[in-house]
């Protein structure tokens, strides 16, 4: 296939895969970080602690994460486009179940069906686009579908923080799982069939030596291992801010929580704008900037007032989503093969860290406060921040 058939930006073709690839992100985030404003709720229902709480999250995380290290792999095989829609289709339908649960089990098992079922269209959005879309124009084109997770992010939070008052949560999900069903239609409808992919057969010693490759190229294990630290500082804040401003001295409604929740749109600019200046000036160049202004953001949450918080949330949501933005091009780029494991690897990591720090962060609130959280989230930054330092220096990635 000749460069010439790549999807340039500005024809009809780019705008259609981008945005149903907008939407398809869109829907991944409102589906698992929409529950976030009913962690409270569960707290009070079911009697659990914060921590335990968050498990309804971190749950369907981690099933996302395992399941992504399958579902990639298998698009290597059978493809992108149908395991995407069948994908979309399972998800609706565990989340319909988990709105009808009886009991906090129940409920943590649909969400882990959930999670494994959204696996398949995490792992394989960004590995089609890295093949059907020009390499010049990729940074474009994975920052608008992260765009889609910033919109998905906000209105799952935001809608669910105004109506959680007044709506039961399990009314909610059945219509989360009915907007599921909507973009699994869209997928199917409108998603052009893959031009550059190259079927290879499931194989496990194969799929041993691509996972290898990976893990033991120069750059690539670093960039999966920032994934993992910068979402899960991410996460952190969003699971425990509810519990912050809806206790003294602040005492905010959810309604009045949920409009914290217009920080996505910073990240919504960031994940774009950085993904166009990754293609210009190369990743490396940019990324620690980005971690750097999450930094920054996280530090002006410790000053106690409402709209300071809200300023530092938004100042580290803009950096978290420039930096997704930058590293997930990166990979694109720099994996030359056995690129849906790639990205699996990435998002494994990506997913592991909502998982896994985000519950950890609840030990930081129950026993330190906010103060603990920032502490937390601030040393998973600086860390971050001097692996993507030390990622300037010039490595070959072969």
């Amino acid at each position: 296939m000749n460069n010439n058939s790549y999807i340039e930006q500005g024809s009809k073709a780019f705008w259609q895969v981008s945005l149903t690839l907008f939407l398809g992100g869109f829907t991944t985030f409102a589906l698992l970080y929409g529950i976030q404003p009913m962690m409270p709720l569960f707290s009070q229902d079911f009697t659990i602690t914060a921590a335990e709480s968050s498990l309804v999250l971190s749950v369907a995380a981690t099933t996302l994460a395992f399941g992504l290290l399958l579902t990639g792999p298998l698009s290597d095989s059978y493809g992108r486009k149908g395991i995407m829609v069948i994908a979309l289709l399972a998800t609706a339908l565990f989340t319909i179940v988990s709105a009808i649960t009886p009991n906090w089990t129940m409920l943590l098992i649909s969400r882990a069906l959930v999670g494994l079922s959204l696996s398949g269209l995490v792992a394989i959005g960004m590995t089609y686009l890295s093949e059907e879309i020009s390499p010049n124009n990729l940074g474009v084109a994975i920052g608008i579908y992260i765009a889609g997770n910033a919109l998905g992010g906000m209105c799952g939070r935001m809608i669910t923080g105004f109506v959680i008052d007044y709506i039961h949560w399990q009314v909610i999900l059945a219509v989360m799982g009915t907007q599921v069903l909507l973009a699994a239609f869209c997928f199917w409808y409108f998603l052009p069939s893959s031009k550059h992919f190259h079927s290879t057969p499931l194989q496990l010693n194969k799929l041993f030596h691509g996972y290898l490759h990976h893990l033991t190229s120069p750059k690539l294990p670093w960039l999966f291992l920032l994934g993992l630290l910068l979402m899960g500082g991410f996460v952190t804040l969003l699971n425990y801010i509810t519990y912050y401003l809806l206790a003294p001295p602040y005492l905010l409604s959810q309604a009045m929580i949920g409009l914290f929740s217009l920080v996505y749109l910073a990240g919504m600019y960031s994940s774009t704008q950085f993904g166009l200046l990754a293609d210009q000036q190369g990743q490396s160049k940019v990324l620690w900037i980005a971690i750097s202004i999450m930094l920054l953001g996280i530090l002006i949450t410790l000053v106690p007032h409402p709209l300071i918080i809200f300023l530092g949330m938004l100042i580290l949501t803009f950096g978290f989503f420039g930096a997704h933005s930058v590293i997930s091009s990166w990979i694109g780029r720099l994996a030359q093969q056995a690129k849906g494991q790639a990205s699996s690897l990435y998002l494994f990591c990506y997913y592991m860290g909502s998982s896994i720090l985000g519950t950890a962060g609840g030990l930081a609130w129950t026993n330190y406060n906010w103060q603990g959280v920032v502490a937390f989230i601030s040393g998973l930054l600086i860390i971050s921040l001097a692996l993507a330092l030390w990622l300037k220096k010039p490595i070959s990635n072969h």
